[in-house]
């Protein structure tokens, strides 16, 4: 929320991901960022991986938009995130709204 509060609406995501780094590091909260996962094809990793925004605690992947509105596939797009990083709770977080929009996601 403070980020949003003090940043506002209109930047791009990266610009909204580089406080969250200041907060995360702030608070002592474990993550990483843009961390990479490889996808599987029948034995073969694919040539183009994914990578999650944010880890957040090992557990937690943290997708940020910068949209006008959060849609159906960008919840799908986090699934996919999950099931590759075999996780379970993911958190989207959409900045480019007057109000913060974020949706919880589970596997």
């Amino acid at each position: 929320m403070d980020i949003h509060n003090e940043l506002g609406r209109g930047h791009h995501e990266v610009v909204y991901r580089d406080p969250l780094v200041v907060e995360l590091g702030r608070a002592e909260i474990p993550f990483e960022r843009e961390k990479k996962y490889e996808i599987q094809y029948k034995g073969v990793t694919l040539a183009h991986p994914y990578y999650a925004d944010f880890v957040v605690w090992d557990k937690i992947i943290f997708e940020a938009k910068a949209i006008e509105k959060l849609a159906s596939s960008h919840v799908k797009q986090v699934l996919n995130y999950l099931a590759a990083a075999k996780l379970r709770v993911g958190l989207l977080v959409n900045f480019g709204t007057d109000s913060l929009e974020w949706k919880r996601v589970i596997l």
